[in-house]
């Protein structure tokens, strides 16, 4: 089971960072991050998400393997590939894995301008690693379904400590 974490920042670069520097993290099998997302809300008041996986590409590509393949079957592998990746694309924009995308929209149309939010699906970490790395962005949590415990130790490696 993942557990969802939300952290928001005064910019919109940092987010991008601690995603890159999380990727860093997961090559070395510190962490192991099953989706994430990045909300950046322009000057303009407008919401841009960019996702870790897109699932437009992956489609297209199975799509063109597959049309391909029956299109040999009945002497037409051009126009099965082109139908196939054109299936394949569209399937892979509807479908939805990972961080709800209402769900970042909705935290997209909280934040500031020029600000920016990082969401996160964490399968397994090794926290007494990863947390000093990250300790140096200036991060807020906003969100997480972390235990309470888990949460306050998040939130104390980002500067906020509980009070009594």
């Amino acid at each position: 089971m993942s557990d969802l974490i939300v952290l928001a920042f005064d910019d919109e670069t940092s987010a991008f960072q601690m995603r890159d520097k999380l990727l860093q993290m997961q090559k070395q099998e510190l962490i192991t991050l099953s989706d994430a997302a990045i909300v950046t809300r322009k000057a303009d008041g407008k919401p841009k998400v960019k996702q870790l996986n897109s699932l437009v590409g992956a489609g297209a590509m199975g799509g063109a393997f597959w049309g391909m393949l029956i299109g040999l079957l009945f002497w037409a592998p051009w126009l099965g590939l082109a139908a196939g990746a054109l299936g394949g694309a569209i399937g892979g924009k509807f479908t939805d894995i990972g961080v709800d995308d209402k769900f970042i929209k909705e935290v997209g149309e909280k934040i500031e301008p020029g600000h920016s939010a990082l969401f996160l699906l964490v399968e397994k970490s090794t926290p007494d690693k990863v947390l000093p790395e990250l300790q140096s962005f200036n991060a807020t949590v906003l969100q997480t379904s972390l235990s309470t415990e888990d949460e306050a130790k998040l939130r104390e490696a980002f500067g906020v400590h509980e009070e009594a």
